[in-house]
């Protein structure tokens, strides 16, 4: 997620254990964290979506995935597999529309 004055910031979940990341893996994560959510129309959904996309990207780069791509790649397949039931229904909805 940019910020408005462009800082790059990915939310952490408090009960995420905290990590540090080098700036170039802070802005792939960034970049990750955005697409998934353009691509999974978060903007609609409930804050905890965001938390769980966010949570997926932080866990891959903690593995050492640092590719943009791959990154978003991952936690679009952990929200697939992690999200309720309505919320399959809504995203579909979305992205039909």
């Amino acid at each position: 997620m940019t910020t408005p004055n462009g800082v790059t910031a990915v939310p952490i979940n408090p009960s995420t254990e905290l990590g540090v990341f080098e700036p170039e893996a802070a802005a792939a994560m960034g970049k990750a964290f955005d697409a998934a959510c353009e691509e999974l129309h978060c903007t609609s959904q409930p804050e905890v979506v965001r938390e769980l996309i966010a949570t997926l990207v932080i866990a891959a780069a903690s593995q050492g995935e640092l590719d943009p791509i791959r990154l978003r790649t991952v936690a679009q397949a952990g929200f697939a597999i992690c999200r309720p039931r309505g919320l399959a229904a809504s995203a579909g909805a979305s992205a039909a529309s």
